[in-house]
């Protein structure tokens, strides 16, 4: 009898500790992790923020083309 208190006291260890290393890797992801979804170290292209602001409705068409040549185009110095 003794023995199956050992497996279940050893079955809930292994939950416990799997539980909480799973909770610290989540919690790590969410502070560190990349919420972009872009593999550039978190840096969003200028192209990028202006599709999205474009896409939320927060510019017209007029301004995200305009936007967009200004940035297509190579810059002189």
């Amino acid at each position: 009898m003794m023995m199956g208190f050992r497996f279940v006291g050893a079955l809930f260890m292994l939950i416990f500790w799997g539980g909480l290393i799973v909770l610290a890797v989540w919690v790590a992801r969410e502070m560190f992790g990349n919420r972009h979804g872009n593999d550039a170290g978190g840096q969003t292209s200028p192209t990028e923020i202006l599709a999205r602001r474009y896409a939320r409705g927060e510019i017209s068409r007029e301004e995200y083309e305009l936007a967009l040549s200004d940035l297509m185009r190579p810059q002189t110095r």
